[in-house]
C-alpha cells in the first residue's frame, strides 16, 4: 500500500479516534484532557500505534492509559463502525510525553534567554 494512502488513513483514524475519546468513552478512569497526537498503521493495516497525550495528575494518566487499554476492543468496534476499512487495525496507545517534553526545553530556553540579558545588562553597566 502506499505511504500516501497509509498517511491519509492514519490521519482519518487519528480524527475519529479524537471524537471517539470526546463522545464515546464513558469509563471514569478515562481523562477528558486526552488527546490523539499521532497514529502510526503498519503497512497491511493489521497494527496501530496510537500515541495519546494526556495533561494530567500522573495518578490520572496511569489510569487512563489502563482505561484506553482495556476499553481497545469497544473502541475498535466504533472505529469499525465510523470507517470503511476492510480491517481495522488492533490499536496500541503509547502515552506521549512530547508536549510535556516541549514546555519544560521552552522554559529552560527563556531561562537561559533571561540570564543573558542581565548578564548584558550588567557588562554594559560595568563599561559606563
Amino acid at each position: 500500500m502506499s505511504q500516501r494512502r497509509i498517511a491519509k488513513i492514519d490521519g482519518e483514524i487519528q480524527r475519529l479516534l479524537g471524537e471517539i475519546f470526546l463522545t464515546e468513552i464513558k469509563d471514569p478512569r478515562f481523562s477528558k484532557m486526552a488527546g490523539v497526537m499521532r497514529v502510526s498503521t503498519t503497512q497491511d493495516l493489521k497494527y496501530a500505534k496510537v500515541y495519546v497525550s494526556i495533561y494530567d495528575t500522573p495518578a490520572k494518566i496511569e489510569s487512563t492509559m489502563e482505561a484506553l487499554k482495556s476499553a481497545e476492543p469497544f473502541i475498535r468496534a466504533k472505529l469499525n463502525e465510523k470507517i470503511k476499512l476492510r480491517r481495522i487495525p488492533d490499536l496500541e496507545f503509547i502515552h506521549d510525553t512530547s508536549i510535556k517534553y516541549s514546555i519544560e526545553i521552552s522554559k529552560l530556553i527563556d531561562e537561559v534567554t533571561a540570564k543573558d540579558k542581565k548578564n548584558a545588562k550588567n557588562r554594559e553597566d560595568y563599561q559606563e
